[in-house]
């Protein structure tokens, strides 16, 4: 793939909440045309068009969309705009089902590349994160990392892109998402524009590799040799509470959903369904 970037005159986003750019808020509670959630896909069409102002920006991606809806629902229309480069990031959703199978949903993710190569020059495909920092979440781990290998197969078999989230290390941190523990915070989706704009080639000053501060400054070694214990058992005892927070406040809300068959999206258009000027 060459290192040199392409002439994008136009750029759609495709997927669910990772390309929407939940977690990542707007200050002022609105966005271009739609909802006021910024996200990785907002950062890099800012950037894109800091060097090319007249820069046509669409993003169809809808929060709690399966991989067969965006086959259905956004690549058709994706296609008929025609871009010059188009992203898609889909699948998360799909593997936390407990009957996802990887590699029928390679399946389908490969047909809707096919059709968006039809029709634009460039197509950008995106690995599924490492979800090994939480708990709950790291089960599906096999079954991402599965389905991650059929996507790097799929990019290099069909010449696109690659942005392989998975090797993020940096993204491990739980400081880089939302308190809900699926999406992204405002500094992982800025790390991740930046890492979209390494692999297409777009000069940044930022590096999405710069390590996190620490946590809390150390204490000597008097101060943990004496609190060892209490230090280690206040922490799992915080760490539950935590744990138990994040349960009631988003892991049985979500759950509710999947036994009542809705989705978060469930009403929702894209928040920037036409390819404009930003």
């Amino acid at each position: 793939m060459p290192d040199t970037p392409p002439d994008i005159g136009s750029f759609v986003a495709l997927g669910d909440s990772f390309s929407e750019g939940v977690g990542d808020p707007y200050p002022d509670g609105t966005g271009y045309g739609g909802p006021g959630y910024r996200g990785w896909a907002d950062r890099f069409a800012e950037r894109l068009a800091a060097d090319r102002p007249d820069l046509r920006y669409a993003n169809l991606a809808v929060r709690g969309r399966l991989v067969g809806q965006v086959l259905a629902e956004q690549v058709p229309r994706a296609v008929v705009m025609a871009p010059d480069l188009v992203s898609i990031a889909a699948g998360g959703n799909d593997l936390l089902r407990p009957r996802a199978d990887p590699d029928a949903l390679a399946q389908t993710f490969d047909a809707a590349i096919a059709q968006l190569q039809a029709a634009s020059r460039e197509v950008l495909v995106f690995t599924g994160f490492d979800p090994h920092a939480f708990p709950l979440i790291r089960l599906i781990r096999g079954k991402v990392a599965a389905y991650n290998m059929h996507l790097r197969v799929i990019a290099e078999r069909r010449g696109c892109r690659l942005v392989d989230l998975w090797s993020m290390r940096v993204l491990g941190d739980p400081r880089e998402w939302s308190a809900d523990r699926l999406h992204l915070g405002p500094d992982g989706h800025r790390r991740v524009a930046l890492r979209t704009c390494e692999v297409m080639g777009v000069a940044v000053e930022g590096d999405w590799r710069e390590p996190l501060p620490p946590p809390a400054s150390a204490p000597g070694p008097e101060a943990v040799r004496s609190q060892a214990a209490l230090s280690q058992a206040a922490a799992w005892f915080a760490a539950r509470r935590v744990d138990a927070r994040w349960a009631r406040e988003y892991a049985v809300p979500w759950f509710g959903r999947r036994l009542r068959g809705v989705s978060s999206g469930d009403g929702l258009a894209p928040k920037r369904p036409e390819l404009l000027p930003l």
